[in-house]
């Protein structure tokens, strides 16, 4: 079959030398306008978050979408879509038209900790998503009494020694973040202590302050204004290093070496979204976490900025998997 046969636009190109570039330039006016990054966004642009809005995943997602808004000249929205421990939310992003046009808000929750806690889901954390940043990390707090005789992480880890089982640690509820990341201290630390779980982060930082249990871990946005109130003791951080927010207390690392356990908020996108999408919407992300008042905002909330490549994404969510699904085995805890 001829050129002018497969090509019956390319007739007008008689002349052999500029034939292969007529049909290079009929080529390239067939593909796709979506795999253009220049082309993203045409449209608004929803993140779906599958928890509750004033949440610091909403906090979060707000900020950044405003910005990216301003940047690019397009509605951004954030879809509050609560429900079923964040499934209900994360499902309806993995069945959205991968064009870059729904995003997920995904957390330590809905896509490592759910994986490993739920029988059976309505997504696959891996098959149905591609990683395209990470937005923020969140280190959590573990808090004390400040009445009680523990005053530091040495003082913890030598009572609970001490008492195997003697001392009770709260936490938001059964495998929670808060949870799951005080299971991975006690088996860093070979301590035994028991859980209590509440109904939220709110009673399990009021049960610690009433004395009712010894110690607790919440995340760091939550306890702002219950450390600078002496409501509760601020014992460590669980990010790698301090918190900016909050200096003066240690890291969970200076007593355990290594001991890394943080929330944290990816960006993703349904499966078979275009790489030229991805990227160009990781980059618009970072755009965003790069300007000096969103990160001081960011900051101010207790998050630290991390903005990575989509390939780096991808790698610190594998890492996050395994670390929270043996957090979840150690736990023993079932879905509820």
């Amino acid at each position: 079959m001829t050129l002018s046969a497969a090509f019956p636009h390319f007739r007008p190109c008689a002349a052999r030398l500029a034939g292969a570039l007529c049909a290079a330039v009929a080529l390239a006016g067939m593909a796709p306008a979506a795999a253009q990054p220049a082309d993203w966004p045409t449209r608004p642009v929803t993140f779906i978050n599958p928890f509750a809005a004033g949440s610091a995943v909403d906090v979060v997602a707000r900020v950044v979408a405003q910005k990216m808004a301003q940047n690019l000249g397009q509605g951004f929205q954030v879809d509050v879509r609560t429900g079923a421990s964040g499934n209900i939310g994360t499902e309806a992003a993995a069945r959205a038209r991968p064009d870059g046009y729904t995003l997920l808000l995904g957390s330590p929750g809905t896509m490592a900790i759910n994986p490993a806690l739920f029988p059976k889901l309505p997504y696959d954390a891996v098959r149905d998503f591609v990683a395209v940043t990470q937005l923020v990390s969140f280190p959590q707090v573990v808090i004390a009494n400040p009445k009680g005789s523990i005053r530091s992480v040495p003082d913890l880890i030598r009572e609970a020694k001490a008492k195997p089982d003697g001392l009770s640690h709260a936490s938001s509820g059964q495998g929670t973040t808060s949870h799951l990341v005080m299971e991975l201290i006690k088996a860093e630390g070979g301590l035994k202590m028991v859980h209590v779980g509440y109904r939220g982060g709110a009673p399990a930082t009021q049960a610690v302050a009433a004395g009712d249990v010894q110690v607790g871990v919440e995340g760091i946005p939550s306890l702002v204004g219950q450390i600078k109130g002496g409501l509760v003791l601020p014992l460590a951080v669980t990010s790698i290093r301090r918190s900016p927010l909050l200096p003066q207390v240690p890291a969970v690392a200076e007593f355990i070496p290594g001991f890394d356990a943080s929330a944290w908020i990816l960006l993703m996108a349904p499966a078979g979204t275009p790489a030229a999408i991805v990227a160009r919407a990781a980059a618009e992300a970072k755009r965003a976490l790069d300007d000096p008042a969103v990160r001081q905002q960011l900051e101010s909330q207790g998050a630290t900025v991390v903005a990575s490549p989509p390939a780096e994404a991808a790698q610190f969510h594998q890492g996050e998997m395994r670390k929270f699904r043996r957090a979840v085995e150690l736990s023993g805890a079932k879905a509820e």
